[in-house]
Formats: structure tokens, sequence, C-alpha cells
């Protein structure tokens, strides 16, 4: 699993020119599902998401996490996020989960992310989508799973 965050002012994602999701301040969550991704994992890229301190406080600092400041997540299906570019010139993607298994794990992830009391937008599964989003600062985190630990985020 990869999550790709992004931390923004504002986004939002159109399916076939029609909005479909849409958040203020919080983050991009562009989400990849792998072959042996779990729900477990799934929970845990969601509590990562959540914890992780890369909000601004009062003196400047990323000292913030999305619950401490009231942010939004919107997340995006994204397979090819697990593309393989090591060999040849096309990416290979033997390593992303069938459609049917992706689809629920990502919604898993959403879920989890929910969960915490965070108001998520979603794209649409599988569909061609236009994300336009606003990057502040830029801030953007790269969650993979190779980097994951079972345990919760401490302060």
């Amino acid at each position: 699993m990869r999550v790709l965050l992004q931390r923004v002012s504002r986004a939002d994602v159109r399916v076939g020119g029609r909005e479909v999701g849409r958040i203020g301040n919080g983050l991009v969550a562009l989400v990849g599902i792998g072959a042996g991704d779990d729900e477990d994992l799934c929970r845990s890229m969601a509590d990562r998401s959540v914890d992780l301190r890369i909000f601004r406080d009062e003196a400047g600092l990323t000292n913030r996490s999305l619950l401490d400041v009231g942010g939004e997540l919107l997340a995006v299906s994204q397979f090819t996020l697990l593309a393989d570019t090591s060999r040849g010139r096309r990416p290979s993607f033997i390593d992303a989960a069938a459609p049917e298994r992706a689809a629920r794990l990502y919604e898993a992830y959403a879920d989890a992310v929910a969960a915490r009391g965070i108001r998520v937008a979603r794209g649409v599964f599988g569909a061609e989508m236009e994300l336009e989003l606003v990057n502040d600062g830029p801030m953007t985190i790269w969650l993979d799973r190779a980097r994951m630990t079972r345990e919760p985020c401490l302060s």
C-alpha cells in the first residue's frame, strides 16, 4: 500500500466534468493498494494520515495534525502508485491489487479516516478523474507499506 499525502488549502475531484468530491483545508490522499495489503494495514495507514503532525501551529511550526486543525481529507484511488519502472519503458502494475480487492481496501482506508472524526470526500474508484488542488507549502508526504509499523503514531 502506498499513500501520497498532500497538504492542501483546497481540492476537488471531477468525473466526466462533474464534481464528485471537494475539501477545504486538509489532505489529499492518493491511495494505491498492493496485492498483499489487508484491512489492518489500511487502518494503520489511515491512523498515520490523521495523526501526522504536518500542519502549522501558531508559531509556524509543523506541530499540528489533521485532527488538531479540523481538516478534511479527499481520498482518490490511484493504482499507478504501485508502478514498477525498473525495466524497460512501460510501467508494470503487477504489484497492484485486483480491482475488486483494491476497491474494498480503498473504501476501508477512507472509512477508517472518517471513523476518526474527519470529513472525507472521495473520488470514484476506477474512474478517469480530474484532480485539482492547491498544495500548501508545498508539503507532500509518502507513506509506504515498507516504511510502516503497526504501532500508533506517538505525539
